[in-house]
């Protein structure tokens, strides 16, 4: 009974945030407990996301991306506003692309997150406006160590911050102006920051600066004081870097939200996840896992810094979103891979709280970033995608409400042993692959070939604890178990009650039936059609 009190009372939390709901109320990040929802009119919405290819954005190709949004189920189209498509000459703006987006947008009933391709994209220049690229004097690029001319633009260069800030501030008015329900619900200032082939500018100024002390902000942050060198050792660079690239993008964020006041966030074209400091083979400069925290200091006006996930490794994947679901920081996957075998990561984002995700390309255009996505978007590749938003989508906010109340975990076949099965109170729940439905591979007595699925990258689960015996399950390919953490008081942990349903927006579960007898004797088996189980544990001896 205590359980079931518990469960209630959390619904009730929850059923508070959804009840204060309304159309039109600006969107925001709600924090709690070290937990984070995406607020979009006025209750937790979780962000099924597409994005678009870097040229889907003008308006004759937008035929093009809707079919695809629709068959995928998607409730979020993520999409580059382009600099030098609204600024083709200095001071004159141009917003019919928008024109066309917004109404569009409204008509298929998706939400939009716009990509500002300023400064950076992905790290280089490509998107600014002509005017911008042909006057190096005016907008420098980065300097290499021995004084040539690099290809991206420097953070240092104040005029280029300037050019930026004011095209940034006229499409944030625009928005005021011709979005006042709030179809667009997150802007993205810049792409994947920072620099590759380098480690920063060794222009004269930032040579300057880099030889002096670390601001206030980071020497209180670190406790440390001294020069970049004395503070990060083999990270000073990539720290130095981030900081002067933050702070450019923060003081963009500031001025844009002055005007229309949205989530931001800068997403990060990460390196490795297990890389020693200074060594991660990122981008130097973006929000790479190991200058968080200096981003976090010099950028209080983005809401996330994001990861760009295109490893298949789930032993790495899994790692970057431990890196990025940080108490001060929302878990979300701008991009990540459309591959079949990256739809199982839908899971484990889901599971650790993660606000947002979407595969990357995902447009009828005929562009394909193999071998970093899918060779083509085929009907199995769509598939892989399709079936679980299509899931999900009708109980969208119910997940992201309980995902703010409650604790989650979530996993994906391919990773290691130790990220297979998480301690949640009393409890231990564990994944499995490779099982069918009834009986077990291990079994001496019933014996059977191994499913298809056992040799594919295919499945994974996420898990909410509710209440102390209470937990809600999803997932697909997987079979979960629940089992008393601790065996050694002589109890044996049992299913009480075991429940498929889904959730309604303010987080109440709605049973559609029991499952028991050849459903749960051994565990709860998720096919390739994902369900929602509600599980009360209890106890026997």
């Amino acid at each position: 009974m205590r359980g079931w009190a518990a469960a209630l009372a959390s619904w009730a939390l929850v059923a508070g945030v959804a009840a204060s709901a309304a159309p039109g109320d600006v969107p925001r990040i709600e924090r709690r407990d070290g937990r984070h929802a995406l607020l979009v009119d006025g209750a937790p919405f979780l962000m099924l996301g597409v994005q678009a290819n870097n040229s889907s954005n003008y308006p004759a190709m937008l035929p093009q991306v809707w079919p695809m949004v629709e068959r995928l189920h998607a409730n979020t189209l993520e999409i580059p506003v382009a600099w030098e498509q609204i600024e083709p000459v200095e001071g004159q703006f141009d917003f019919s692309y928008l024109d066309a987006l917004l109404p569009q947008a409204r008509e298929h009933g998706v939400k939009l997150v716009l990509l500002w391709f300023g400064t950076w994209k992905n790290t280089s220049p490509g998107y600014v406006p002509a005017w911008v690229k042909r006057d190096n004097a005016r907008f420098p690029r980065m300097r290499t160590k021995d004084g040539k001319t690099h290809y991206a633009l420097s953070p240092h260069g104040e005029a280029t911050f300037e050019a930026d800030r004011k095209a940034f501030v006229a499409l944030m008015r625009y928005l005021k102006d011709h979005d006042p329900d709030h179809s667009v619900i997150m802007v993205q200032p810049e792409n994947e920051v920072g620099v590759y082939q380098q480690a920063r500018d060794y222009s004269p100024e930032a040579n300057r600066l880099f030889a002096g002390d670390v601001p206030a902000a980071l020497a209180k942050q670190t406790g440390k004081r001294g020069n970049w060198t004395q503070v990060y050792g083999d990270n000073a660079e990539p720290a130095f870097n981030a900081w002067y690239t933050a702070r450019y993008i923060d003081r963009i964020a500031a001025a844009g939200k002055a005007v229309w006041k949205l989530p931001m966030y800068v997403n990060a074209a990460v390196g490795g996840p297990f890389a020693p400091p200074g060594k991660s083979g990122g981008a130097s400069g973006g929000p790479d896992w190991q200058v968080i925290d200096v981003w976090k200091a010099a950028a209080p006006n983005l809401d996330a810094v994001a990861p760009d996930l295109y490893t298949r490794d789930a032993k790495d994947y899994l790692k970057f979103l431990d890196h990025y679901a940080r108490p001060d920081n929302p878990l979300m996957v701008p991009e990540t891979g459309n591959a079949v075998d990256f739809a199982r990561f839908l899971w484990p984002t889901i599971g650790r709280g993660g606000i947002g995700w979407a595969p990357f390309g995902m447009d009828g255009t005929g562009y394909y970033n193999y071998p970093l996505g899918a060779v083509t978007l085929d009907d199995a590749t769509i598939e892989a995608f399709a079936s679980k938003y299509r899931f999900l989508k009708p109980m969208a906010r119910g997940w992201a409400a309980m995902a703010l109340a409650h604790p989650g975990w979530g996993t994906a076949k391919g990773a290691p042993d130790a990220e297979q099965a998480k301690v949640m109170g009393r409890w231990r729940v564990s994944a499995k692959y490779g099982e069918w439905q009834f009986g077990s591979m291990d079994s001496p007595w019933l014996k059977a070939a191994p499913p298809a699925t056992a040799t594919q990258p295919v499945g994974g689960m996420a898990v909410l604890q509710v209440a102390p015996d209470q937990f809600l399950v999803t997932g697909t390919d997987v079979r979960v178990n629940v089992d008393l953490a601790d065996k050694g008081k002589g109890d044996t942990a049992m299913f009480i009650r075991v429940e498929e349903g889904t959730l309604a927006d303010d987080g109440r579960f709605v049973a559609r039936r029991v499952m028991n007898g050849d459903q749960t004797d051994y565990g709860l088996n998720f096919t390739a059609q994902p369900m929602l189980l509600r599980v009360t544990m209890g106890t026997y001896r």
